[in-house]
């Protein structure tokens, strides 16, 4: 019987210094924390030599979400400020969010927003506020939101977060928190990776804000994971079919890809998909779809590092995070970035 996973068995210290605050001066301007679990060794790169660590028949999956700039501040009809993030849009007038105000919204409150437009309190969905807008909501927030920056970038967003709190490749507007991953790829690696006959792939998972919600239950497997939306195109399962027939690996660029195509294989085949996912992966899951993951450094106790020890162990990659410490890796969204290279022990294959 496995024993019981504890939410501290995921813990690190981390010097606050060590989260970035700021993104480096160009995209791949950063490190890479090389984890081979297969050759049990562990390599300090830099990101620009990860295409060498390629190979042509390899296809790397990309997440293709838009960041919304999702915070916006409201005055009640008292005059109270009222801050709202947006969590996800439910048809084009109606959206569920955060809130943050002084005293509690009642159902029927109306909220006055930037431009004139208003918001009307419905009703709740557990910590959610379903409000329903007198304008198209991402059209609202596209014009008057703010790029909703992670709790632990401790400073107010800057004009440059715009462009660089968003991947080069975003497509489709809906994320509320970037696929931090893909922050590292700028046009001359995806030119490399081109030249090398590497071919890429997109899935659309649109990240919440739920994605930076603690774990509250000291028994992990009494977490509930948050819902986020995800969309995995046939185009997508077909590139990677051809990928498994070349002996190619499929690498995932990002947690969100890693839980969007293990969601597309739940039943077993990987099939295309466009659905919610709350799948938690935790150590003992065995990958139906991703043979590598390229990812960033990631808070303590989080779901996120747990899926990252699912992929090579929680002692190795709890190992490796001591080590970014002491080398002085920057940490989280704006940090350095870690590959991921699992063994075959949790891998589910024929």
């Amino acid at each position: 019987m496995r024993a019981m996973m504890r939410r501290l068995d995921f813990h690190f210290d981390l010097p606050r210094e060590l989260i970035a605050q700021h993104p480096p001066a160009t995209r791949a301007a950063s490190r890479l924390l090389v984890l081979d679990a297969a050759a049990d060794t562990l390599r300090d790169l830099e990101f620009r030599d990860f295409v060498a660590l390629l190979a042509p028949a390899d296809l790397l999956v990309f997440n293709d979400t838009r960041v919304i700039p999702a915070r916006v501040f409201a005055r009640r009809s008292t005059g109270g400020r009222v801050e709202m993030l947006l969590e996800r849009a439910s048809s084009a007038t109606e959206a569920l969010m955060h809130v943050r105000a002084g005293k509690s919204l009642r159902p029927g409150a109306v909220l006055t927003l930037p431009g004139g437009h208003t918001a009307c309190l419905l009703g709740r969905d557990g910590a959610l506020f379903h409000f329903r807008f007198d304008c198209d909501v991402l059209a609202f927030f596209e014009t008057h939101g703010q790029i909703p920056l992670p709790p632990y970038i401790d400073r107010p967003p800057e004009a440059a977060d715009r462009e660089r709190y968003q991947t080069v490749y975003a497509r489709v507007p809906g994320a509320v928190a970037a696929p931090t991953a893909g922050l590292h790829f700028d046009t001359a690696t995806f030119a490399a990776l081109a030249a090398r006959g590497i071919r890429h792939a997109f899935v659309t998972l649109h990240v919440g804000a739920g994605t930076f919600q603690p774990l509250r239950e000291d028994d992990i497997e009494a977490h509930v994971m948050h819902a986020e939306t995800i969309d995995v195109a046939a185009e997508t399962c077909a590139a990677i079919a051809a990928t498994r027939a070349a002996g190619g690996r499929v690498i995932a660029i990002g947690t969100t890809v890693v839980r969007s195509l293990e969601s597309a294989a739940a039943t077993g085949r990987l099939a295309p998909l466009c659905a919610e996912t709350r799948l938690f992966i935790k150590p003992g899951y065995r990958f139906r779809v991703v043979d590598a993951l390229f990812t960033n450094f990631h808070l303590p106790e989080s779901t996120l590092l747990m899926l990252c020890a699912a992929f090579v162990g929680r002692e190795r990659l709890l190992a490796a995070y001591a080590h970014a410490v002491a080398a002085r890796y920057r940490f989280f969204s704006y940090g350095d970035a870690m590959f991921l290279i699992p063994d075959a022990a949790c891998l589910d294959r024929p």
